[in-house]
């Protein structure tokens, strides 16, 4: 099973998938003509606009509902993994992959709200399904991505996690597998029985915290080591394109593991922050795909840089050659993953630091699975408009627990592996549907532009901006 999911994931992952987002991202950021910049000071204005309705969340809600998502292991061990993988130089193309990469999320979340809808419950579902089935009115195609959506998310996803957080409590604690992976379970199960606001409600409070908490964490290591922080700088970016010592011959790797673990992290393009988008209460869909373009940059270029910085300015990561053997070792016996950043913590704060990573760690990893179980239960929903099985939530749920068991208890390699598989087959269905499917997202930036510009706050028409299909909006 082991060699199965290793060949899969190689297939998945191949450097086609690579070139496919640089490349989107590239493309999406000069036919926006680079929102992520033009508009970086709106974006966060307007992270507190709009407030929550009976059917939606608040912009806000949003934006901590996709930040659960992407904020999780991906930004401790998962970086960690990067630059034992591709060495230092994988950090730069992680900034790379979300600085490109917010245009794409900005398409992605766009077309979510343009084509979301209420469902049976009068609560707002989209995405990729979503807007797959309305705007390119292939349906075979949204049932394979939402399909897709509902195995990545409710099973190869989540034992990822829960293999982190087991990791950092047995490095911390000594706590037994079994007991950490029971608690997960019942935690998680009072939250995703609560339904979609109990999840947004629990992300508005969990996630700002765990963030602010982690990044001060960090920025004590790294004032720490003040003095080490040019030469690391000079380190990533030598690195990156092969000029430093001894990384030259993983160059490749570099770029294919900070895309990958980049793309892990902020999900830009993998369609799984559209369904968070498509849930908030906003006058104009351009709004939240501004929202979720600057949550890339909170992701990636906040969160995971403190990691990265953490590990590479302690020296506590190993490098793996291209032909297995190590480059560097700066910590002999300990796995890529969270032992490296827990050293790290342990560096300034000696027997308490890898006990305060674990503890965030918690955070950061349970509210992924919670945003996991929501992204996946949209999809089921979307199914359920078809055939109207009621069972299928329910199966679901058992799923999503099922898979933090399997993950908490088998390897870290297997359970990285799976969801990696999860991610890519995510990645190619979505990227190759808003690439054709691009144009709404573009005439509705272009309407909201024109708002901006005459001094109004931005409301959505369809009919006058020429987008069809946009059932909710026309009925609103």
């Amino acid at each position: 099973m082991e060699q199965l999911i290793n060949d899969l994931n190689g297939i998945v992952w191949s450097s086609a998938l690579v070139y496919l987002c640089l490349g989107s991202g590239l493309y999406f950021s000069v036919r926006t003509r680079f929102l992520q910049v033009r508009h970086f000071r709106h974006m966060a204005k307007l992270i507190f606009d709009g407030r929550s309705s009976d059917s939606g969340v608040s912009s806000f809600q949003a934006l901590a509902m996709s930040l659960s998502g992407r904020v999780g292991t991906g930004n401790i061990a998962g970086v960690a993994t990067a630059i034992a993988m591709g060495g230092p130089g994988a950090v730069f193309w992680m900034w790379m992959v979300a600085f490109l990469g917010a245009s794409t999320a900005y398409v992605e979340a766009t077309l979510a709200q343009i084509y979301k809808e209420k469902d049976d419950n009068g609560m707002y579902r989209g995405g990729p399904a979503y807007y797959i089935e309305k705007a390119m009115g292939q349906n075979w195609y949204a049932w394979l991505f939402a399909a897709s959506t509902i195995i990545a998310m409710g099973f190869c996803l989540p034992g990822i996690q829960a293999n982190s957080i087991v990791m950092a409590m047995d490095n911390a604690w000594s706590v037994p597998p079994v007991a950490t992976v029971a608690f997960l379970c019942v935690t998680l199960a009072l939250i995703v029985f609560g339904g979609v606001k109990r999840i947004a409600h629990f992300a508005q409070i969990a996630v700002p915290a765990m963030a602010v908490g982690y990044i001060l964490i960090a920025l004590i290591v790294i004032g720490a080591n003040i003095d080490a922080v040019p030469a690391m700088v000079k380190l990533i970016f030598n690195s990156a394109f092969g000029m430093e010592a001894g990384y030259g011959a993983i160059i490749g790797m570099a770029v294919q593991w900070g895309v990958k673990r980049g793309i892990y992290s902020n999900e830009a393009g993998q369609g799984s922050s559209p369904h968070a988008a498509a849930a908030a209460e906003v006058s104009h869909p351009v709004k939240q795909g501004l929202v979720q373009a600057f949550s890339v940059y909170i992701d990636t270029l906040l969160i995971c840089t403190a990691t990265a910085f953490m590990i590479l300015l302690t020296g506590l990561y190993n490098v793996q050659g291209a032909d297995g053997g190590m480059l560097y070792e700066g910590l002999a016996g300990v796995a890529a993953g969270p032992g490296y950043v827990q050293a790290s913590f342990d560096t300034i704060l000696p027997g308490f630091g890898s006990g305060l990573l674990a503890l965030s760690l918690l955070f950061f990893a349970f509210t992924t699975i919670v945003a996991y179980y929501y992204i996946a239960e949209t999809n089921v929903m979307y199914i359920n408009r078809k055939v109207h099985r009621a069972w299928l939530v329910f199966a679901l749920k058992a799923l999503v627990l099922g898979s933090v068991i399997y993950g908490g208890l088998k390897t870290a390699a297997v359970a990285w592996a799976l969801g990696d598989v999860g991610v890519g087959v995510m990645a190619w269905l979505n990227i190759v549907a808003i690439l054709i499917l691009q144009k709404p997202a573009l005439v509705a930036l272009k309407d909201y532009e024109t708002q901006l510009v005459r001094g109004i706050d931005p409301v959505f028409d369809p009919d006058k901006a020429g987008i069809g299909n946009a059932d909710f909006w026309v009925a609103k």
